[in-house]
């Protein structure tokens, strides 16, 4: 069996058997193409040795990629090389004993009260695009915790609990319930709304169930979503980028930072390790002051 043969084998089985996300699928895919591309696609994978691999190892490094970028190539060499021992494809494994480099530890970016506001405000502030509709997407990602993609996946029957919850499905094809705030739930309702006006000017098709639309009436993309928060964080907004994933991070921080406990969180966020889950429990400097102010009795 040749690399490339074993790789597209193991591609349709983490998508079809695992059901692993399609963005994971893209990432595992990615790196296996690079290895064929230092390998050879059409090796024969029992002629692949921990030489080998460790030699595209430093050929990533001489790229200058990132510890982080090299980590997720070795974890993908990693996966393919244990799922073709598992099945007799080779006798041994020869990415086994293959470790990670080592990687400086980054503090997830997270927002500020001041600027989660500022940018929950941006769409009325300045109409980049769709007020209703991007007041709504911030400040559910916010108020819920979601990746980007799962929000963008959410549909109008996964809603329970009146609105105020819905089931989205994660990491691994797990579904967990997140939760909206009335400030979401509001911000939800108003959108709704405008959402409904314009699918009737589309020509009265109102069949949809994905929640997050278009201008155009169609289901919005992760991609469109990802543009929506650019615009509004870009020069033409705050001037203050945020990336997507930082409402996560924010979401977890403030839970955390406000009592909610560590397990909960886990479960909020949908993390299958609660290792993930404390890399959030750094101490912002306010709240650092304010339990000293509080504990200390020489403070005052």
């Amino acid at each position: 069996m040749t690399l490339k043969e074993c790789s597209e084998e193991f591609l349709v089985y983490i998508a079809s058997v695992r059901c692993l996300s399609e963005n994971t699928v893209t990432g595992y895919r990615k790196d296996l193409t690079q290895l064929m591309e230092f390998i050879g696609e059409e090796c024969d994978i029992t002629k692949i040795s921990k030489e080998s691999l460790l030699l595209c190892i430093g050929e990533q490094t001489r790229r200058h990629k990132a510890a982080a970028t090299v980590n997720r190539f070795i974890a993908a060499f990693r996966t393919l090389f244990s799922y073709a021992y598992q099945l007799g494809y080779v006798k041994k494994n020869p990415a086994l004993e293959i470790k990670n480099v080592k990687s400086k530890k980054h503090m997830p970016r997270f927002m500020t009260e001041p600027e989660v506001q500022k940018l929950m405000d941006e769409p009325k502030v300045n109409e980049l695009l769709w007020e209703k509709r991007d007041t709504a997407i911030f400040a559910m990602l916010y108020s819920s915790g979601c990746r980007i993609s799962e929000l963008t996946n959410i549909k109008l029957s996964d809603f329970a609990r009146n609105g105020h919850s819905a089931f989205v499905r994660g990491k691994g094809d797990k579904m967990r319930e997140v939760f909206f705030g009335d400030k979401a739930f509001s911000a939800l309702q108003e959108y709704l709304k405008d959402r409904k006006k314009l699918l009737e000017s589309c020509g009265g098709d109102n069949s949809t169930d994905r929640l997050f639309i278009n201008q155009h009436g169609q289901p919005i993309t992760v991609g469109g979503m990802r543009y929506i928060i650019t615009r509004y964080s870009g020069k033409d907004g705050t001037n203050h980028h945020v990336n997507p994933h930082a409402f996560r991070h924010t979401f977890a921080t403030t839970m955390l930072n406000n009592g909610a406990d560590v397990r909960i969180v886990q479960e909020l966020l949908g993390h299958s390790n609660i290792s993930t889950t404390q890399r959030y429990t750094h101490i912002t400097k306010e709240h650092l002051i304010d339990v000293y102010h509080t504990a200390h009795p020489h403070s005052k």
